[in-house]
Order: structure tokens, then sequence, then C-alpha cells
């Protein structure tokens, strides 16, 4: 009967413990955002898996962004082997907390097929990557935002800046990192002090 007691004892508190992590995920969930955060943009984006989302949809994870666009032949690539190496030295356990999110600067040409297709083909495939395109006016506003300048050049060109940015599981910028192959530490540090 005393086992039976404390084994009751013991579950209760389990599920009491878990029920107040519930409430606090919930809470941090509802807490009023900063004005510095990219969650209070109202653009709606469509994702490689042609499901619409907002960025407030994001919350609650360490956010590693670029702009990119998929039939870029000189500095797009390079700001994807970034991105893959950045997420290749994170350390697994905080790899769940972070969403590595590619954001199209040419959503004419970009379409879901289209940034399904790059995902697989450059091995970006899983739940942690995101590629998103939007209207030309969303993706001028969120350009602006992360200091990020493009313009098209030719029919199927853009000249525009390479810059990282990591936001906090509050959207709001922590981090920037421009150029192309550079040494991503710092990137990566601010990413592991960000993701629990």
């Amino acid at each position: 009967m005393k086992n039976l007691s404390v084994f009751a004892i013991i579950i209760t508190l389990l599920f009491s413990s878990c029920g107040n992590q519930k409430k606090q995920e919930v809470a941090e969930t509802n807490k009023e955002l900063s004005e510095l955060s990219i969650y209070n943009l109202p653009s709606v984006w469509t994702s490689q898996n042609n499901e619409e989302t907002e960025l407030k949809d994001l919350r609650g994870d360490v956010l590693v962004m670029v702009m990119i666009y998929t039939s870029c032949q000189v500095a797009c690539p390079r700001l994807v082997a970034d991105m893959r190496d950045i997420e290749s030295k994170l350390p697994n356990e905080k790899k769940k907390n972070v969403k590595f999110v590619l954001v199209s600067i040419d959503p004419e040409t970009d379409t879901p097929e289209r940034l399904k297709e790059f995902a697989i083909e450059n091995e970006m495939d899983s739940d942690q990557w995101l590629f998103l395109r939007g209207s030309e006016s969303d993706t001028r506003e969120f350009a602006a935002v992360l200091a990020v300048n493009y313009k098209k050049i030719s029919p199927m060109d853009f000249s525009h800046s390479n810059i990282i940015s990591v936001f906090n599981q509050e959207g709001e910028l922590v981090h920037q990192k421009e150029g192309l192959g550079v040494n991503n530490g710092e990137t990566i540090q601010a990413i592991i002090d960000l993701a629990k």
C-alpha cells in the first residue's frame, strides 16, 4: 500500500510539472511582441510545401534567415553552402529549436514547386528548413527590415546583398553577418546562445 501511495504521488508530480510547463509555454507565446519583432509584419508567405504561413507562425524558434533566388548562379549557392555549414556545426540538442528560413527575392520564378525542388537538390528538405515566397511588396518590405538590397538587373538575374540574419524566439534581430564564405563562428555562437 505504501508503494502504491509513493507511486501515486510521483505520477501526480509528473503530470502537474508537465501542466505547469505547458502553461508557461502558452504564457510565453501570449506575451506581447516588441515593436522590433518581425512577427508584427502582416505578410502572408507560401512555403515549399505550398502552405500559407505568416512569420508569427514561427514564433518560439530561433530563426536563421537569408534572402536568395533559386536561379542564381553566383552568390546564392555560396549563401546556401554557408547556411548548411552553420546547420552542420550546431549541436544536435540545439537544432530542434532552430529554423533555417530562405526567402526568395524572385517570387515570380520561385514557385512552391521550384522551391521544393531546390530544397531537395540541396539536401535541405527536412522540417527545420523552410523556403518562403511572397508578394513583391511583402518581399520588398521584409528585405528592408533585414537591410537586404536587391535589384533585378536582367530577366533572370538580380544584384543583392549577402546577409545571414539570426532572430530570437520573439522575432527580434540579434545578429547579422554579411559576406560569402566568411567565418560563421559568431553566427553559430549567437544561435547556440539563443537555442534552449
